[in-house]
């Protein structure tokens, strides 16, 4: 009896349905947030936010800002190591390349009327976007990987914040602004500064493991 191989079947077979499921969980996070609305998102945050209550004490209501910058911590850490292990970075990196030299050289044969480099390069413009559509699909699977987190986490800043209206900070030439007012249209102050925190340390941590795309 070959244990090692039954070992091994048993172990791809277990890798598949946590795949499965968390892809499910991903994309039923991502639509329903858009499909359902409020309710499923509060629902969520409700949820959420049982095992966020030993964090609010620890930092205090007054330091929510403290929290998202946290929050922005771990969901780019996440993010970064997710896309690190299940996106070819090489191939991201050769497909952009290829697709920049193309452009250079359909620009410079459109300058110069060049018919017969415009024929032989739109012959390749298919092979080009089909590798475009193909590195796209494969990026696609790690988002919903990464909503596995990234929503809930959200979901439960957005209940939370919609019952502290009275939460504030200070923000760099602003002042003190409540963290539910708007910026500007429906962008308010609390996840103005949620992205802005993100931004900086994601790019940290991107750059840490090498996998910017360019």
């Amino acid at each position: 009896m070959n244990l090692n191989g039954e070992d091994n079947l048993v172990s791809e077979t277990l890798k598949k349905q946590i795949d499965r499921f968390l892809l499910a969980l991903g994309f039923s996070l991502m639509f329903g947030t858009i499909i359902l609305g409020q309710n499923f998102r509060q629902t969520v945050g409700k949820a959420v936010g049982v095992l966020m209550s030993p964090v609010l004490s620890a930092f205090g209501q007054e330091n929510f800002h403290l929290i998202l910058l946290e929050m922005a911590a771990i969901i780019a850490i996440y993010s970064s190591l997710i896309q690190k292990y299940t996106i070819d970075w090489d191939l991201v990196r050769n497909t952009q390349e290829r697709m920049k030299v193309f452009q250079k050289e359909f620009g410079e044969a459109q300058l110069s009327q060049n018919t017969s480099m415009l024929k032989e390069l739109e012959g390749r413009r298919n092979d080009m976007m089909e590798g475009q559509m193909e590195m796209s699909k494969k990026q696609f699977k790690p988002m919903a990987y990464i909503s596995t987190i990234s929503v809930p986490f959200l979901m439960w800043a957005n209940y939370y914040i919609s019952g502290h209206g009275s939460a504030t900070m200070v923000f760099p030439f602003w002042g003190k602004q409540l963290l539910t007012s708007h910026v500007f249209g429906p962008l308010q102050h609390w996840i103005y500064w949620y992205f802005i925190s993100s931004i900086g340390v994601n790019q940290l941590i991107r750059k840490a493991l090498n996998i910017t795309s360019g």
